[in-house]
């Protein structure tokens, strides 16, 4: 079966998102939707950095869902509920990577979608490489253990060329070191690393007493300059190491962290990994660390070229899921809900 998929927005992640559905012999893109007037009437190959593909964005959505797409790969910075509403009340499925695990972080929102869902006979499954593969990684290293401890997960990464503010700043980036609202900021901005937590629990069977978060932070020394037009003043945010941390029985057994840094005059000095660092604690104990590299015939010939490498983990663990939300029952699906995800029209054989 061919699946016919309309994607919205071609934006960092939507980007990438198009090079996947065009290279996946299972997939057919149909549709593709503009966010931005200036890009509307131009042919999607183009906006994404390929050839033309005869598909051109339009802010018509009317005319997107007249195509009847089985799915719409949403990319957006983050969600927009009315035009989930009105895609799903369509009868279209969604996969997204717009902050959304479970939904509950959206608060009454998520009541929206799920009505929207079941007036349509439609599914919405979200997904990132975090929130969203990782934990799906840590449930499946945890079957390899007779008792669980506890689990966590260390995201950990140097962010310095990565081109997002209006992603990063919501985190707490760029803010005074002593603004007295920081903590609250970046809750507020990491809030679906909550889902995640909860997506982890729910996989174990077990009810949490309480989520909390709490967040260190680290300064630059110096003014420092970022991709998109955009400077960190010296005496603000340029490191944060954010913990979300689910309690069962009166103590921690599920902690989510995520440690990004920027630039190289920080205050205190942090040691940075790269990549994703996953321990079950129990018997045994398993600890496995991802790291991410380009292939052997990979080209860069600017910065872009290795973000837009990077964005391929956070992309395709949603494009991955397209089959099988198609198949699942409407309603909010997460990784507990559905089967086995494989990666078809992917292998490369010639």
């Amino acid at each position: 079966m061919t699946y016919r998929v309309v994607q919205w927005t071609t934006g960092n992640v939507g980007r990438k998102s198009v090079h996947a559905v065009v290279a996946n012999s299972d997939l057919d893109l149909v549709g593709c939707y503009a966010w931005s007037p200036d890009k509307v009437g131009r042919d999607a190959g183009e906006l994404c950095g390929l050839d033309p593909l005869g598909v051109m964005a339009t802010d018509d959505v009317d005319a997107l869902l007249a195509l009847k797409p089985d799915c719409v790969v949403y990319n957006p910075m983050f969600a927009d509920v009315d035009e989930l509403v009105r895609i799903l009340g369509a009868g279209v499925n969604v996969v997204t990577t717009s902050e959304f695990i479970n939904g509950h972080n959206l608060g009454a929102d998520r009541d929206r979608i799920a009505a929207a869902c079941a007036h349509g006979d439609a599914t919405i499954f979200g997904s990132g490489i975090n929130p969203g593969f990782i934990q799906l990684f840590a449930v499946v290293t945890a079957g390899l253990s007779d008792r669980i401890d506890r689990i966590s997960v260390v995201e950990s990464f140097d962010t310095t060329i990565y081109n997002s503010p209006a992603t990063e700043i919501p985190m707490g980036f760029g803010y005074p070191i002593d603004h007295p609202d920081l903590q609250s900021i970046t809750e507020k901005g990491s809030g679906v690393f909550r889902e995640a937590v909860q997506l982890i629990a729910d996989a174990l069977g077990t009810e949490l007493d309480d989520i909390h978060c709490q967040a260190t932070y680290a300064e630059t020394t110096q003014d420092l300059p970022l991709p998109g037009d955009w400077t960190i003043a010296a005496g603000c945010v340029a490191g944060i190491d954010v913990r979300w941390t689910g309690r069962a029985g009166g103590r921690d057994v599920i902690d989510i962290r995520g440690i990004w840094t920027k630039g190289q005059s920080l205050a205190p000095q942090w040691s940075t990994s790269f990549g994703y660092t996953v321990t079950v604690e129990g018997r045994p104990t398993i600890k496995t660390t991802l790291s991410f590299e380009p292939p052997p015939d990979f080209v860069a010939e600017t910065l872009d070229d290795f973000i837009m490498l990077g964005l391929t983990i956070t992309a395709m663990p949603a494009i991955t899921a397209i089959p099988a939300v198609v198949a699942a029952p409407a309603g909010i699906a997460t990784y507990n809900d559905l089967p086995l995800l494989q990666p078809r029209g992917v292998l490369k054989t010639s």
